[in-house]
């Protein structure tokens, strides 16, 4: 999945979609053909056989924020509410980081699709609520219509918004940044409980979700923190932040 990465400043990043449709049309060349996320369950349908064997090129957009992606989250849902992990009675609260807001989503589409007692509260860290809604509305809008034919509980079919509970970060910052003391906490997550836990990401995730659980001590619901990931970025807070990870380095026994 990382053997070919391209780097591309911050100037490139800030106009994504025209980025990454130029970047794939470079990939495809004069033989291929670009196809993104959201359209691949139409092309599997409609595709010629003669044209199968063509190069396709599939745009992902940033964070995966395509219905497909739902169906992976889907299946995460379905893996958790087993009777040996979490089941179906119990009352439950996750938390989860959000930058495009595609994992809370699925989530909470998840969870109301199998009737599910679980809220979803998702940490906002790259916009303001009302993006986000409007992405739970367009992910779910998406959702329903390539994946009707699957969908034999009509739940679904009355919600168009409202199975995410935004909430603001603890700390709120502009995206990327990452306030003094931040790295300090992770390490020390990372020393009492051998988890992994990043600032710009599930370090949000993390504060909610102890905050929740001190001021709800007799609410019934647990509470629950999906971990997302993010642990690669902490590859390049080492570099902007030498001096902390330095220290950290001479901590370590010298067979480490």
């Amino acid at each position: 999945m990382y053997g070919n990465v391209t780097y591309v400043p911050r100037s490139f990043y800030a106009h994504r979609k025209g980025m990454l449709q130029s970047h794939a049309s470079l990939v495809a060349g004069h033989t291929g053909s670009i196809v993104h996320c959201n359209e691949i369950i139409e092309e599997c349908f409609s595709i010629r056989t003669s044209e199968r064997h063509l190069k396709k090129v599939i745009i992902v957009n940033e964070g995966a924020s395509d219905a497909i992606a739902m169906l992976g989250i889907f299946r995460l849902v379905q893996y958790l509410s087993q009777d040996h992990l979490l089941g179906r009675k119990r009352t439950l609260n996750f938390i989860v980081d959000a930058g495009t807001g595609t994992t809370a989503i699925g989530l909470g589409l998840g969870a109301l699709c199998l009737g599910l007692p679980w809220k979803v509260t998702a940490v906002m860290l790259a916009d303001k609520i009302d993006a986000y809604r409007e992405q739970e509305s367009r992910l779910i809008s998406d959702f329903k219509r390539q994946f009707h034919f699957t969908l034999d509980d009509h739940k679904l079919n009355e919600v168009d918004v409202g199975i995410v509970h935004w909430v603001d970060r603890c700390h709120e910052r502009k995206f990327g940044n990452v306030l003094q003391g931040e790295i300090e906490a992770c390490q020390q997550i990372a020393q009492q409980t051998g988890i992994l836990v990043d600032p710009v990401y599930t370090l949000a995730a993390w504060e909610m979700a102890t905050l929740l659980r001190s001021k709800n001590a007799e609410d019934d619901a647990d509470v629950v923190m999906l971990h997302t990931g993010g642990t690669l970025g902490l590859f390049g807070l080492a570099q902007r932040y030498k001096s902390y990870f330095h220290k950290l380095k001479d901590r370590l026994p010298a067979s480490e």
